[in-house]
């Protein structure tokens, strides 16, 4: 004799597809998120994002942060906006690209937003939390870094995507840029310059710069563009034996977001294993289709080689639900 179960019972055994696991990519999808940038705190791993909400027509809108948090990375908690645009009282609009690092007992955030016209053009602003999901608040009451501390720089928006490190000594050493990318030493304060801006740009640099280190080989990890073959962003890294340099390009890490004309590299080790996030388009919510101002979140494994040079990344939508290389 047969039982025939309940197609509801069927259902729940049934495994879910891959790109329905819990973790699966895009990580987040109640909302349109950005620029992914991990930071582990003990036993937890925190990703700060931005938060796009452009309309239709619209290529960016961008007014807060956000922040989400794991323990075992299939599984994320929301945390309530970190910090808004409007809390850097000199910033006019564009919450774009942060990095959180922890120094000093505290948890700093470097922000890109537009300066309002006492100092036209994109500026980085430091905020402060005495927790990882904050709240942040303003620490040094105008900008870090501000357009006209980069003269050299072809455009406006050259002083965007801040990415932070501290060294092994203590040191901690902020980089960013658009086309142009710079390095500098961060005061023991965290909000001010220690000495001069160097100019690092590597091969096909467009944004998005991430440091990171393995062993002895430091990671400038970012968002390339070769515009003489392809017509939206990739992500290509240069390796160095120190964090001054010389930096040697080591080519293409991944292929372009899907649907995405930009793409953002955040790199963390957590619980022995390396990972990438980055961000594509491909996700609807509310009716409203992924676009240039829309786009999602996804996290991916990240290997090395026996030289310590990182193994190409493939994209999927299984990501870390998938087993590891």
């Amino acid at each position: 004799m047969r039982l025939l179960l309940p197609l509801a019972a069927l259902l729940a055994a049934a495994p879910l597809a891959a790109e329905d696991a819990p973790g699966s990519n895009p990580l987040f999808r109640d909302r349109f998120t950005a620029d992914p940038a991990p930071l582990v705190v003990g036993d937890t791993l925190w990703l700060y994002t931005s938060h796009d909400e452009a309309a239709d027509g619209e290529m960016f809108n961008m007014k807060d942060w956000l922040v989400w948090s794991t323990t075992d990375m299939r599984h994320w908690t929301a945390h309530p906006p970190i910090m808004k645009l409007t809390d850097f009282a000199w910033a006019s609009h564009d919450a774009w690209a942060v990095q959180v690092i922890q120094k000093h007992g505290r948890f700093w955030m470097y922000a890109p937003v537009e300066h309002d016209k006492t100092k036209p053009g994109k500026a980085i602003g430091v905020a402060v939390a005495d927790r990882p999901e904050g709240p942040f608040v303003d620490a040094k009451g105008s900008a870090l870094i501000s357009n006209d501390m980069t003269p050299k720089g072809t455009h406006s928006w050259e002083d965007i995507d801040p990415t932070v490190f501290t060294d092994d000594d203590g040191t901690t050493w902020i980089a960013w840029g658009n086309r142009q990318c710079y390095i500098a030493k961060l005061g023991a304060d965290m909000i001010s310059i220690d000495g001069p801006i160097t100019e690092i740009t590597p091969p096909h640099f467009e944004e998005g710069p991430w440091l990171h280190k393995r062993g002895g080989l430091y990671y400038l990890t970012y968002a390339s563009l070769d515009r003489s073959d392809h017509k939206d962003e990739r992500i290509s890294y240069a390796t160095a034996p120190a964090i001054t340099g010389p930096w040697t390009y080591r080519g293409e890490l991944t292929g372009s977001g899907e649907g995405s004309f930009t793409i953002h590299p955040g790199i963390a080790e957590f619980k022995g294993q390396w990972y990438i996030f980055l961000h594509n388009a491909t996700l609807t919510v509310n009716g409203q289709k992924g676009a240039m101002g829309r786009r999602a979140v996804t996290a991916e494994y990240l290997a090395y080689d026996e030289n310590g040079l990182m193994r190409r990344v493939t994209q999927t939508k299984a990501g870390v639900t998938a087993p590891p290389p």
